[in-house]
C-alpha cells in the first residue's frame, strides 16, 4: 500500500482549494460524469448517499473528491459500549475490466492510500492485470472518503475510469447497510478452491428457493431443479459431499456470498431452539 510523499500530500491539499461543485449529487447512488467539462488541476466534489452503486468517469482529467455515507439508522450508531471498538463498516470498491486513465487513492487520518493504479500501465508492465476488488473498514457513520487522479496520458480519448462501491455492515453488530439477502435449500454439485483468492467456489443445485432478490439460480431442465453458483471464504473448508444445506447470504457485486454455514438439519435444530426461546429473527418454512 502506497503512500504519498509529503510534497505530493501538499499538493492533493492545495489542489482542495481548487474544487469545483458542478455536478453535485445529492441522496444519489451513482455519478456519471466528463473531465472535458474540467479545468485542468481542479477536483470536483461527488457526494453518495447509498449502500451501492457505480462511478463513470469518462476522458479523466484532474480528480474527482468521493463522499460516500449512506444512511445508518440513529441507534445502530451510538457510542460504543465498554470493551468494545463499536460498529465497523466495510466499504469495497471493484474497478471495471476497462479502467483506465486515473488510480484511486483512499483518504485516511490526512494521508492517501493507493488502491487502484492505472491499468494501462498495468498492461505494459504485466500484459494485463484481473481488476480485484479493494475492501477497508470505516466506524459506523464515518464517511468513506475516496480521491480519483486523473493519469498523464497523450490521447485520452478511449479512457474511462469505472468503478462499482459497496458498504456492507458488520453482521456481529447488527448493522446491516443493504437486504440483499438470498437464500435456498439444496446440495453441493462440486466445490473448486482458489487459493489466490482464498475462496471456494460451490456448485449448488438447489431444492427450494425461499428468497431470491436477483435471479442467481436458473432453472435447467424439465425437473423444476435451479442451479447457480455460491462463494465463500477458503477458511469455510467447504466439501463436496452428500446431505442437504441451507445456502443463506448477500449479494456481492452480482455474485452470492456466503458465510462458514451448517448442515440443513443443525440449521433447522439451532432455529427451533430459537424459536422456542422467542429470539429467531425470521420464519423459514421446514420439513
Amino acid at each position: 500500500m502506497l503512500l504519498l510523499t509529503p510534497f505530493a500530500l501538499w499538493t492533493f491539499l492545495l489542489s482542495l482549494l481548487k474544487m469545483v461543485c458542478s455536478n453535485y449529487s445529492v441522496d444519489l447512488c451513482s455519478w456519471k460524469g466528463s473531465g472535458l467539462s474540467q479545468e485542468p488541476g481542479s477536483v470536483e466534489q461527488i457526494f453518495l448517499h447509498c449502500a451501492e452503486g457505480d462511478v463513470e468517469w469518462l476522458y479523466p482529467v484532474g480528480a474527482l473528491h468521493l463522499s460516500l455515507s449512506p444512511r445508518i439508522p440513529s441507534q445502530l450508531t451510538g457510542p460504543a459500549t465498554p470493551g468494545s471498538s463499536g460498529a465497523q463498516v466495510t466499504a469495497c470498491i471493484k474497478p471495471a475490466e476497462s479502467f483506465r486513465g486515473a488510480q484511486i487513492y483512499l483518504e485516511r487520518d490526512g494521508e492517501l492510500q493507493l488502491l487502484v493504479w492505472d491499468r494501462q500501465e498495468e498492461e505494459e508492465e504485466d500484459g494485463g492485470i484481473e481488476p480485484k476488488v479493494h475492501c477497508f473498514s470505516r466506524s459506523a457513520g464515518e464517511k468513506v472518503a475516496l480521491f480519483i487522479q486523473s493519469t498523464l496520458h497523450r490521447d485520452i480519448s478511449r479512457r474511462i475510469a469505472a468503478f462499482k462501491y459497496e458498504l456492507r455492515g458488520d453482521w456481529s453488530s447488527g448493522v446491516l447497510l443493504s437486504q440483499q439477502i438470498e437464500m435456498v435449500r439444496g446440495h453441493i454439485r462440486s466445490v473448486f478452491h482458489d487459493a489466490e483468492r482464498q475462496e471456494s467456489i460451490v456448485s449448488v443445485s438447489t431444492t427450494k428457493i425461499y428468497r431470491q432478490k436477483y435471479t442467481l439460480f436458473h432453472p435447467i431442465g424439465k425437473y423444476g431443479k435451479s442451479f447457480g453458483e455460491v462463494r465463500t471464504f477458503l477458511k469455510c473448508g467447504v466439501k463436496q459431499g452428500v446431505g442437504s444445506f441451507i445456502f443463506t447470504g448477500h449479494v456481492h457485486f452480482g455474485e452470492a456470498w456466503l458465510g462458514c454455514a451448517p448442515r440443513y438439519k443443525d440449521f433447522k435444530r439451532i432455529s427451533e431452539v430459537a424459536k422456542e426461546a422467542h429470539e429467531n429473527q425470521c420464519e423459514i418454512e421446514s420439513d
